[in-house]
C-alpha cells in the first residue's frame, strides 16, 4: 500500500434526510470528554499545550494574591473539557470552519465542569472550490460547573465534504510545504516569543484605551508535531478521545470511518491524526500535516489575556478558519480596538479585531472580540460580579 484511504462518499439524498432528522438532538459526547475537573494538572497541562504561562494559570502564589483569590483556568479551557466530536457524515471530510464563544464565570481551580453538545443542523449542501459539495454543521456546547452555572457557550460550524474530489483538487499546490526557514530568521523568532510576556497584575484601565491602540502580539511557530501532540495530551480536540492497541480496535470496528491504516507502519491511525499524520493529511486532499482550528482560537484568546491584565475579562469572541496552518509555518497574532463603551450590562467595554497572519501574508484566521475592563473613573470590576 503506497498512500493512505480513508472511507469515502458522496453526499446523497438519503444522508441529507437522515441528517435533517437529528437537528436539535443533544449528542451522545462521553466518548469525547477529556477533563472533567479543573485539577491543577489538568491546568497546567492545557496551558503548556496552547504555549500560554500566563501565572495566574499556572503560579499558586501568584494567583493567590490576585483578583480570584486562587489559580484559574485560562478561558479557553473549557475547549479541554470538551471541544466536538465526528458525527455523521459518514465518510466525508470535514474542517472546522469557525468559532463563536461567550464566556460567564471563571473555571476555579477544583471546579468540576460538565459539557453538553447539541446539533442545530446543516447548511447546504452548497458548492465549494475545494471538493465540489459540501454541507456545514452547526453546533453548539454549552458548559456549566459543578454549582449548575453556566460557564461558558460555543457556538461552532464544521464543513463536510467528499474526500475523493478534494484530493482531485488538492489545496495550496503552488507553495513550499514545508516552508524553509534561515537559522537568523529562526532565532529571531525565538527570541521574539521569550519576549512576550502577560501584562499581568497592571490593570488595563478602560480610560486609558484608545481606539485604533493595537495589542502586542504574539508568536506562534513554527508549527511541529509536538506542538499538536502537546494540544492532544492537554485535552485539546481528539475527537473520539484518543487511545490505542485493543480499546482504539474496538472502537474502529464498530466505527469504520474513524480510522485508516498508514501505509509505512500498517498501523490503524484516527482520521484526526491529519494534524500529526502526513499520510492522514494526505487522504484528506491537504498537502501536510496542519494545526486545529480550536487550538488557534485559544491562541486568539491568549492575544486577548495577555493585553487585558489580570482584571479584564473576555465576554465574547469570534474567529474563522480560513487557511490551513501546515506545520513548519509561524503566525503573529495581533489585534486593534475598534471601538469601547459602556454595554447594556453596564460593563466598560472595547470591541477588538483580531488577526493571525502568516508567513506568506495571509491572515489565517481574522477574528472578533468584547472585553470587559476595568474603569478607574466609573469604580467598575468587570471581576466583582464573576467571582
Amino acid at each position: 500500500m503506497d498512500e493512505a484511504r480513508m472511507v469515502e462518499a458522496a453526499i446523497s439524498e438519503d444522508m441529507l434526510e437522515a441528517m435533517k432528522a437529528k437537528a436539535g438532538l443533544a449528542l451522545r459526547i462521553e466518548h469525547s470528554v477529556n477533563n472533567e475537573e479543573a485539577t491543577r494538572l489538568a491546568i497546567a497541562k492545557f496551558s503548556a499545550g496552547i504555549g500560554d504561562d500566563n501565572p495566574l494559570w499556572t503560579d499558586p502564589d501568584y494567583a493567590a494574591a490576585g483578583p480570584f483569590g486562587g489559580v484559574v483556568a485560562p478561558p479557553s479551557f473549557v475547549i479541554g473539557v470538551f471541544s466536538g466530536l465526528q458525527f455523521g457524515w459518514p465518510g466525508l471530510g470535514s474542517f472546522h470552519a469557525h468559532s463563536d464563544l461567550e464566556f460567564h464565570l471563571p473555571v476555579r481551580l477544583g471546579d468540576k465542569v460538565r459539557a453538553e453538545c447539541v446539533y442545530e443542523g446543516f447548511d447546504g449542501p452548497k458548492s465549494s472550490s475545494f471538493a465540489r459539495t459540501m454541507v456545514v454543521d452547526n453546533f453548539t456546547n454549552r458548559y456549566w460547573n459543578q454549582h449548575g452555572e453556566l460557564v461558558a457557550e460555543i457556538g461552532w460550524s464544521v464543513i463536510n465534504f467528499e474526500r475523493g474530489q478534494a484530493r482531485k483538487g488538492g489545496r495550496d499546490r503552488d507553495i513550499e510545504l514545508p516552508h524553509r526557514w534561515t537559522e537568523a530568521e529562526l532565532s529571531a523568532m525565538e527570541d521574539e516569543v521569550l519576549a512576550e510576556r502577560p501584562r499581568g497584575a497592571e490593570p488595563r484601565w478602560w480610560e486609558d484605551v484608545e481606539v485604533g491602540e493595537s495589542l502586542d502580539r504574539i508568536l506562534k511557530g513554527p508549527i511541529g508535531m509536538t506542538d499538536e501532540v502537546a494540544f492532544v495530551a492537554g485535552g485539546g480536540a481528539p475527537i473520539p478521545r484518543l487511545s490505542a492497541h485493543g480499546v482504539a480496535l474496538r472502537s474502529y470496528r464498530h466505527h469504520p470511518a474513524w480510522a485508516f491504516r498508514d501505509p509505512e507502519t500498517s498501523a490503524l491511525e484516527p482520521i484526526y491524526s491529519v494534524h500529526y499524520n502526513k499520510h492522514a493529511a494526505r487522504a484528506m486532499g491537504v498537502a501536510l500535516q496542519y494545526d486545529v482550528g480550536f487550538q488557534r482560537q485559544c491562541w486568539q484568546l491568549q492575544l486577548l489575556t495577555n493585553w487585558m491584565s489580570d482584571t479584564g475579562w473576555v465576554k465574547q469572541a469570534r474567529a474563522e478558519y480560513r487557511k490551513f496552518v501546515y506545520h513548519g509555518d509561524a503566525v503573529r497574532l495581533g489585534g486593534t480596538v475598534e471601538r469601547k463603551y459602556l454595554d447594556g450590562d453596564g460593563e466598560a467595554c472595547v470591541d477588538i479585531t483580531t488577526e493571525a497572519v502568516n508567513q506568506r501574508g495571509d491572515d489565517v484566521m481574522p477574528g472578533t472580540a468584547t472585553l470587559a475592563l476595568p474603569s478607574r473613573d466609573m469604580g467598575i470590576e468587570p471581576l466583582a460580579r464573576r467571582s
